[in-house]
């Protein structure tokens, strides 16, 4: 069985990486190359720069590469993560109408870069209350169409402000709400920072069978792995090396081998600071699978 790790990463030809080799190619498939180098199988992207309105821009040609080197080199899957503007819970019609656009185009990304998965964020009501702001989000999402071969997912949230999907039962109603086939993608510094504890081993198996009682773990189709700077529940979203935070050695252990994780694929965004980059925590975590 295949253990499927990776990271967020560029698709830029001039964004650095403490990697003094060259991407290979001035595109997309520059993804690939990153993915490989740090020592991932399969990982996410942004298809532009995640704070501005923006269309992905992609010809045929960067596409075929993409497809054929991520086939050739890597296990997959990929996952596009939407533009941080994007707000499905928003109750302004101008921000509403710019969020279904900007999806729309991801998922057309997506099904064209055979990607399988886009995830995004719930957003924030605003003032609108949880209810209505849930309500909006199943509303912007039945606009869409989203083929077959894509499913968008709904990232667990850290919860501050009028941000939503702090809750799991958030999550639910989304999916309880919505027309569409949805699935979920849980990031584990924003759950620690929504109030989940995840630093022990018995705190990983009761959120685990909590989020399987609320949301059903079948939903659960990705996992951004990520230890956090902050306490559990205090609804600060700041990432840390592995095993390096607050939720910590025997908490990460214990999520990266828990039995009923095992197949869901990994992708890391792990800060690159103290000498430590994605490769470190890739190999960190492959060790702490392996029992190291």
């Amino acid at each position: 069985m295949t253990f499927h790790v990776g990271a967020h990463v560029s698709i830029s030809s001039s964004k650095a990486y403490n990697d003094p080799t060259t991407p290979p190619h001035g595109n997309i498939a520059n993804a690939v190359f990153r993915q490989e180098q740090f020592g991932g199988n399969c990982g996410q992207i942004f298809t532009h720069s995640p704070q501005v309105w923006q269309d992905p821009n992609l010809d045929d040609e960067e596409i075929e590469l993409f497809i054929s080197e991520t086939e050739a080199t890597l296990d997959g899957p990929w996952v596009i993560h939407t533009s941080y503007l994007v707000n499905l819970c928003t109750p302004k019609d101008g921000l509403r109408a710019k969020s279904i656009d900007s999806m729309q185009k991801e998922i057309d990304a997506a099904q064209k870069l055979s990607i399988p998965y886009v995830n995004v964020h719930l957003g924030a009501h605003t003032g609108a209350g949880v209810d209505q702001g849930l309500e909006n989000a199943a509303s912007v999402l039945d606009e869409l169409d989203i083929p077959d071969e894509v499913t968008v997912l709904i990232e667990s949230d850290a919860g501050s402000g009028t941000k939503l999907g702090g809750d799991f039962e958030h999550l639910a109603r989304v999916l309880e709400l919505s027309n569409q086939d949805l699935d979920i993608c849980l990031d584990t510094a924003h759950a620690f920072a929504a109030g989940y504890d995840l630093s022990t081993e018995e705190a990983v198996y009761n959120t685990i069978a909590e989020l399987d009682d609320v949301v059903g773990l079948e939903h659960l189709k990705y996992i951004h792995l990520n230890d956090s700077k902050h306490e559990c529940g205090t609804n600060k979203d700041e990432h840390a090396h592995i095993g390096e935070g607050l939720i910590g050695e025997e908490g990460m252990r214990a999520f990266i081998t828990h039995p009923d994780l095992a197949d869901v694929p990994l992708a890391l965004e792990t800060p690159t600071e103290d000498g430590k980059s994605f490769a470190w925590n890739i190999e960190r975590v492959r060790q702490y699978r392996n029992g190291e």
